[in-house]
Formats: C-alpha cells, structure tokens, sequence
C-alpha cells in the first residue's frame, strides 16, 4: 500500500533511491528545507508500506492577480516505482492545494528533451505555454507547461507564447 504525506525533515535522509534519475533535479538542503518552511503543503512523499520513499512533489504558490498561481518544483518517482500512477497522485494533490488557495493554474518547467515527461503533463492536462531558452544548466531550454484550474474559466493563462523567452523575462 502506499501512503501520500507530508514531507518531513528526516525525508530529507531517504531521496537517494529518488533523486538518483539523471532527469531529476536535486537540490541543497537549506532548498527543501526553506519549502518545508514556507509552503509545507506543498511538500508531500509517496512512501511504500516499508517506509521507502517511491516519490515526491515540491512546489509553492507565487505571483499576483491573474498570474496568482501554483508552481511544481519538482516531482519525481524512482525508477523502480513508475507506471503506478503516483506521479499523476501528487500531481493531482498539489493542483488540489493550489485550487483551495484559488490560484489561476499550475505551471511547471520540463526538459525540451524529457519527451516522457512532456507526454505525461499533456495526458494531464497542461500545455506548452511558451519556450525558456536556455533554463538548465549546459545550456538545455526548458518548456513552460501550465494547466488551468477553476478560477480561469476561460483558460488565458494556458493561451500558448508565440516567441521564446530567456530566464531573466520570467514573471
């Protein structure tokens, strides 16, 4: 059976099986745990009934107005526990989070080479919304995805970028 918790600090200790996909970013601790203390809702781990760490979300709510929005920091199941929906669970949970604070939608940021996790977001429901040049480290661009939710009835803020933009223009 799995379990779909909060994140704590010993967590912290158990993400080697997690964070060892080369697809995976990873991050210091002083970056989980400054998520842990401002938006721990949005830290939650897919934990086995061993207690092993299969997966986790991290993200956070940022902007104003109609950019008001739900971000996915990162998320991520080990290898050994994929095609068992647990992706889609945690995603599901942080877009759940991000409704109850009534945000816009919930965009995050993927490989332009992740073609599987491309393919996962759109089975979700997101869209490229515009193209980061550049965003990872060697120089890799990035895809802006985003999903609306209840509160942009009309979807504006999934209406895709015609042209690409660099980190320094992100809002």
């Amino acid at each position: 059976m799995t379990t779909i918790r909060r994140m704590t600090c010993d967590d912290l200790f158990k993400f080697n099986l997690v964070n060892l996909d080369p697809l995976t970013e990873t991050y210091g601790m002083s970056f989980y745990m400054q998520y842990m203390a401002h938006w721990p809702e949005y830290m939650q781990v897919a934990e086995s009934a061993s207690g092993q760490i299969m997966g986790y979300i991290m993200g956070k709510t940022e902007g104003h107005g109609e950019q008001w929005h739900g971000h996915v920091t990162a998320v991520t199941v080990a290898p050994t526990f994929r095609r068992l929906g647990l992706a889609r669970k945690l995603m599901d949970y942080l877009e759940d989070v991000s409704e109850r604070k009534r945000a816009y939608f919930v965009d995050l940021f993927v490989r332009v080479s992740n073609k599987v996790a491309i393919d996962m977001y759109g089975k979700l429901g997101y869209v490229v919304y515009r193209r980061v040049l550049e965003y990872y480290s060697g120089d890799e661009d990035a895809f802006d995805m985003r999903k609306a939710l209840s509160r942009d009835p009309g979807k504006k803020s999934m209406i895709p970028l015609k042209h690409p933009v660099r980190p320094d223009e992100l809002d």
